[in-house]
């Protein structure tokens, strides 16, 4: 079906360094502009992203700090970029919770406003969340090719989510994952362990639960802090005693060299004067510094 349009739309994708709106940067932007009268502009542009791409974005889209080394900065074509998505309406998949979000942080780095204000955002992804069934009777369909007829009757689900269950780990046997481990499957789906809940209070601790976030006993936390530090003193500790016996080994050597010069069987046929002992130990106790630093 044609578009009906009042003003054109840009569908655009973007590749980035990674998934946080506000560190990582983009490395590839591709759109397609499409006009009221149905003509279509499509562009692609790499980018440098002026850092480092991390391996686990390579692999998802292909590209290497080798492939974008020469190609131009977001800064040097930001404006051009915001004059052609200028007066335009916005449409993606996830567009509106990362790749829109992301654009205009690229923008406000460069000093550039990306007005959002006249715009109209179509998410592709919320319309087919919207539209296609996520339940278990889809599931079922979907990984088991079984029409669930007894639907909502107690027995009859739980029999469709073991089985759906069983069937997605068939489909999914090669993938790192996910396994038939109960522990494993349990670690590797819905937790986000940087998320913590420190709490006793056992509704919150299931709210959390549910959330997908790790959650943690006030109990818990206090001995998770106090091996946190006892860490931390322990490093502290080997910290001061490398120090000390640097200081130890320059005392030494200081001492020994003291000594040799005061000797009465040495070379030295009268005493330097103390000033002279101190630059020439000053000296020797620098290069030991800069030896052992």
């Amino acid at each position: 079906m044609k578009l009906n349009l009042k003003k054109p739309i840009i569908f655009f994708d973007l590749e980035t360094t990674g998934t946080n709106i506000m560190h990582d940067r983009i490395v590839e932007l591709s759109y397609i502009k499409v006009y009221p009268d149905g003509k279509e502009e499509e562009k692609t542009r790499r980018l440098n992203p002026e850092m480092p791409i991390p391996p686990q974005a390579t692999a998802v889209h292909h590209i290497t700090d080798e492939d974008v080394k020469d190609a131009p900065t977001f800064r040097q074509i930001a404006k051009d970029l915001l004059r052609i998505f200028e007066n335009c309406d916005i449409a993606g998949f996830n567009s509106n919770k990362f790749d829109v979000p992301l654009l205009m942080e690229e923008f406000l780095r460069c000093g550039l406003k990306f007005d959002v204000s006249n715009r109209k955002f179509v998410d592709v992804q919320t319309i087919f969340h919207k539209m296609e069934q996520r339940t278990l009777v889809a599931a079922y369909k979907f990984y088991c090719d079984k029409e669930l007829t007894d639907a909502h009757s107690a027995l009859a689900d739980t029999r469709a989510t073991y089985e759906v269950l069983k069937a997605q780990l068939d489909r999914y046997q090669e993938s790192d994952v996910f396994g038939n481990d109960i522990e494993k499957l349990a670690n590797s789906i819905g937790r986000n362990y940087r998320v913590r809940v420190v709490t006793s209070d056992s509704l919150i601790q299931l709210s959390a639960l549910r959330s997908g976030v790790l959650r943690m006993s006030a109990r818990e936390f206090r001995n998770e802090v106090e091996s946190i530090l006892a860490q931390i003193r322990q490093v502290i500790e080997k910290m001061r005693i490398r120090q000390l016996f640097r200081v130890f080994i320059h005392v030494l050597f200081f001492n020994m060299s003291v000594r040799h010069q005061f000797r009465p069987n040495s070379h030295l046929r009268s005493p330097p004067s103390f000033a002279n002992i101190i630059h020439v130990q000053s000296k020797k106790v620098n290069r030991l510094q800069a030896f052992y630093a």
